[in-house]
């Protein structure tokens, strides 16, 4: 029993915790007492049940982009402390490949991206392990896949390195575990099976062909809202379209700032037309796919996708209609056109290998305090080019072509790493273009919380006179102290393009003092070039500023990002 002030301590540190902190503080404790001398006996530790258990030392890592994987490793880990496991958690961008070779009892939790690809985090060490020849006959293992179903190659990162694992010696503590976006349950289910197992010393190495212990998909929470703003943010005479959509629900939203939505876009009617005249296929006739049985007009333009064919997709095309197409990728439209199909029975066997439209993720621009019952989108219209021939982005098409009054379907997508800091931390934000999203939702919540830290934006476009998005509301966070510091990059208003890197190297000494101060930076908008450009240039910064060698500027940033004082939302 603790004495009265200390009992009113840990009370007090108990009322102002978190559910996260609370399982971490669990875990530490319980690792903690695991050390006392009456806890221990040759090798052997007392759970709390009294039974004697072989103390085992387990490592388990994650690679994320959205938080997700990091939070149930963390979590997992904390349970694990508390059987009186000994555990070593890390980030896959922190871990050392080579100590791969003296693990013993190695447990991935990793998510995918878009198609089929490793998180940004992941991809050093997923390059490494699927290069490596040499085996791995100790390294017990079990992986824990995260992903979305509403995507084709929805594990696929973690299928790849269970399969690897497997593939180089290790032994499977328990199958393969696919989990869809509510994967709390199934996890934790998951990592009981693994933690029973080790315990025990026990082994169930099963081949993965087919999906094992796949969990079932999901319940995503769909909201159906209706567009109650829709205006072009470009003045006339702009090369770029920006959108702002507000999206009215009648219920209040489940989203917190840093999130996105997911949206399914339709695909284009004049493209759906086009494919039913080069097919002769009977647009109403019913057609049952693996996932849905609708009309084949419907499935064209609503279920699935006809865009930009994955190599895969294409294969299957190839067996079907019995024609020797080479690895490509390209819309089904040009797939008909340039290798029909015999007849229109052959196109319904087509449809059924199709897969899903993907959803679309965009960062939401409005804050749950100021706006609960609405979700706030920045999208930019979007083309690009393949062998020469342009085309345009689906989804942005499609949420530009819809108008006020419209009906629209989303669910929220989680991002549990872009979150503000304690409201007293000061918070630099670079965000060109629509990477402006994310950071209007910021400042909106700090507005709304009140909170003290100073705000500081970097943002950059083309044209001052037409392409500052959001202005208006930027010079009202400015005028009222919301926002403290704001710089801004038009590359096209002078002889040389300026970007916002070049930008914050000007402010370069000012930027060092917010980072010595413990500023939280953040960076949204697109991966390449300019995520990379702005990274190298705060490092330039520190070496300037800071009196350092690159190596030093190198490691003084590094420890910026391991004190999760950097993050990105970039795509």
């Amino acid at each position: 029993m603790l004495p009265g002030s200390k009992l009113k301590i840990l009370q007090d540190l108990i009322d102002s915790s978190s559910k996260e902190e609370l399982i971490w503080m669990n875990g530490y404790l319980s690792g903690l007492v695991s050390r006392f001398p009456e806890a221990k006996s040759n090798g052997l530790i007392q759970n709390g049940n009294g039974h004697i258990n072989v103390v085992k030392k387990i490592t388990i890592v994650f690679g994320t982009e959205t938080g997700n994987a990091k939070k149930l490793a963390t979590e997992l880990a904390a349970a694990a402390k508390h059987k009186g496991i000994n555990v070593k958690c890390l980030g896959l961008d922190q871990y050392r490949f080579s100590d791969l070779e003296k693990e013993e009892y190695f447990f991935v939790v990793i998510s995918t991206q878009g198609e089929g690809d490793p998180p940004g985090p992941a991809k050093k060490f997923y390059d490494a392990l699927m290069a490596k020849e040499s085996q791995l006959p100790h390294l017990r293992f079990a992986v824990l896949a995260l992903g979305d179903t509403s995507y084709p190659l929805y594990c696929k990162t973690g299928e790849d390195v269970d399969a690897q694992f497997h593939k180089l010696g290790g032994k499977r503590q328990i199958p393969l575990q696919r989990c869809d976006v509510d994967f709390e349950k199934p996890a934790h289910a998951w990592f009981e099976k693994v933690l029973t197992i080790t315990e025990k010393g026990e082994t169930i190495d099963k081949p993965v062909s087919a999906p094992a212990s796949a969990s079932p998909k999901g319940e995503k929470k769909i909201y159906d809202g209706t567009i109650i703003t829709h205006i072009n943010l470009n003045d006339r005479g702009s090369d770029k379209v920006t959108w702002h959509i507000e999206i009215a629900v009648e219920e209040p939203v489940q989203y917190e700032h840093g999130d996105a939505i997911a949206i399914i876009p339709h695909n284009r009617k004049e493209i759906v037309s086009r494919i039913i005249e080069l097919t002769g296929v009977d647009e109403n006739a019913v057609v049952e796919t693996s996932k849905y049985k609708e009309s084949v007009k419907k499935l064209l333009t609503e279920r699935l996708n006809i865009c930009y064919l994955l190599t895969s997709a294409i294969k299957k095309y190839a067996t079907l209609t019995r024609q020797d197409i080479p690895d490509t990728r390209m819309d089904l439209v040009d797939l008909l056109r340039i290798y029909p199909v015999k007849d229109p029975s052959q196109f319904i066997e087509v449809l059924k290998v199709l897969p899903g439209i993907a959803p679309r993720l965009y960062s939401v621009s409005s804050s749950p305090l100021v706006n609960p019952n609405e979700v706030h989108l920045t999208v930019s219209r979007h083309a690009y080019l393949i062998e020469e021939q342009k085309h345009i982005g689906l989804c942005s098409t499609f949420l530009g072509d819809l108008s006020v009054d419209s009906k629209l379907s989303f669910y929220v997508h989680r991002n549990r790493s872009f979150k503000l800091p304690a409201d007293d931390k000061p918070v630099i934000m670079i965000g060109p273009g629509t990477g402006i999203a994310p950071f209007r939702s910021f400042l909106a919540e700090r507005d709304a919380r009140g909170a003290s830290g100073q705000n500081w934006f970097f943002f950059g476009e083309q044209h001052f006179t037409t392409d500052f998005l959001y202005q208006t509301e930027m010079q009202m966070f400015l005028q009222t102290g919301v926002l403290n510091k704001i710089s801004l990059a038009f590359s096209r208003d002078q002889r040389e393009k300026v970007y916002v890197q070049h930008r914050m190297k000007e402010q370069g000494k000012e930027l060092f003092k917010w980072l010595e101060s413990g500023a939280y930076v953040y960076i949204s908008g697109t991966k390449d070039p300019m995520s990379k450009d702005v990274e190298a240039a705060l490092i330039d910064i520190v070496s300037t500023h800071g009196n350092k060698s690159h190596e030093d500027s190198v490691a003084y940033w590094e420890s910026v990002c391991k004190d999760g004082r950097f993050h990105k939302d970039v795509y």
